[in-house]
């Protein structure tokens, strides 16, 4: 997000970081009216909150700390040691150009997308994006030194042998970055029920300040031994809790219902199974999977046409290595365009042999319908489980790389 008077500091390392002393201007920073409060730690605060010189004296105090930071226990004698993982909070990362604010509770960082995050148009994949997100939720996690071993969990969770494990995912997409852009990843975290969690994203272009992507979701946990979902413990409670805002990024006012599909859905694609690359540190496979073979069902013609602006993942059952899985998609055909029914080209109307000998031509006329739901289960036998339960929306593509 841009800044009205950006520090610069270097550290000895040679690592350089630029933040921002002031975080007025773009998005929810915008307006100051009381409407605007959001709950901090228990307290109310009004955005934008104006970090400014304490900002800056908590990045420069914590660059001071980075030659003598808080690490874990000394190593036993011959290992070395290759994580550090922060055993205290920290407000500053320069190796990730990253800052904990608003109250020492919100991430923030910036990144630039890579060559191989971006797709034939040069522009970012949803893979790419929920990466992204990922990323930045399990960076926050470092920062706050409450990360143990685990992927995500905290102290109490490993104590307890939980671990997180996502429900519920909604992603907005209002424009895919380009490659080499620069981008504002915030993040933060807040309640959800007795026992879950939610977090939220939004993604911002640095230069253009615009609003990229909105997301949201849902976490609860699991036992890792069992398997079996579990409630927070109240130690576990008090390590989070102090974190939670009370703000959304995409405001929901009711849940959207997802229709269960079967095997008569006008796509069909079995026999998927995952490869070792896809499974995550909790040896399940990645979320991020599951959208590809979501995706990967949907014709050719219409993804070479269109992008995908929103995705709601309902999950229900984790997959493993050597499960086998089969992804179902159905259009909602009362979704295409109003101009579906309006010739795209001037003058007389093209015969239907015609356009069927120019299948450039066909495809370009073609109104697909822009909404879909999808449903990935496992295949055993004569029976079927649910993984995920998903719905997208579409619409035309209108980035052209330069």
């Amino acid at each position: 997000m841009a800044s009205a008077s950006p520090c610069s500091i270097y550290c000895s390392s040679r690592v350089f970081v630029r933040c921002s002393a002031s975080e007025g201007g773009q998005g929810y920073h915008r307006s100051s009216s009381s409407s605007n409060a959001v709950r901090v730690n228990g307290a109310a605060h009004r955005a934008p909150l104006q970090v400014g010189a304490a900002l800056e004296t908590s990045i420069s105090r914590s660059l001071a700390e980075l030659s003598s930071p808080v690490l874990p226990p000394p190593p036993a004698a011959g290992e070395r040691v290759r994580q550090n993982i922060p055993t205290e909070k920290q407000t500053v990362d320069p190796f990730r150009q990253a800052l904990i604010v608003e109250g020492g509770v919100r991430y923030q960082q910036t990144l630039v997308v890579r060559s191989y995050e971006v797709g034939p148009d040069k522009t970012a994949t949803m893979e790419t994006v929920l990466n992204l997100l990922q990323e930045t939720a399990l960076n926050h996690v470092w920062m706050s030194g409450l990360l143990g071993d685990g992927f995500g969990a905290t102290h109490g969770m490993i104590k307890n042998d939980l671990i997180w494990v996502v429900s519920r995912m909604h992603v907005q997409v209002e424009q895919y970055p380009i490659w080499g852009e620069v981008l504002d990843i915030d993040t933060w975290v807040g309640s959800s029920g007795k026992n879950g969690m939610r977090r939220d994203w939004l993604i911002r272009g640095r230069n253009s300040g615009d609003v990229f992507v909105r997301a949201t979701s849902t976490w609860v946990m699991m036992n890792k031994v069992t398997r079996r979902l579990s409630k927070m413990p109240e130690e576990v409670r008090g390590e989070i809790a102090p974190w939670f805002i009370d703000r959304h990024a995409i405001q929901e006012e009711a849940n959207e219902k997802i229709i269960k599909l079967d095997s008569n859905a006008k796509y069909v694609d079995s026999d998927l199974k995952p490869k070792r690359s896809d499974l995550d540190m909790n040896h399940h496979v990645n979320n991020v999977k599951y959208v590809r073979w979501m995706l990967e069902t949907l014709p050719d013609h219409f993804l070479q046409q269109h992008q995908l602006s929103s995705i709601i993942l309902e999950y229900r059952k984790e997959c493993g290595s050597s499960d086998v899985v089969q992804s179902i998609c159905q259009p909602d055909e009362d979704s295409v365009p109003p101009e579906g029914n309006v010739s795209m080209v001037n003058g007389p109307s093209l015969l239907p042999e015609i356009i069927s000998g120019h299948h450039s031509l066909a495809d370009a006329l073609q109104q697909w319908p822009t909404k879909y739901t999808h449903l990935l289960q496992l295949k055993a036998g004569d029976k079927h489980e649910e993984i995920v339960r998903g719905r997208t929306t579409w619409k035309k593509k209108s980035y052209k790389a330069p």
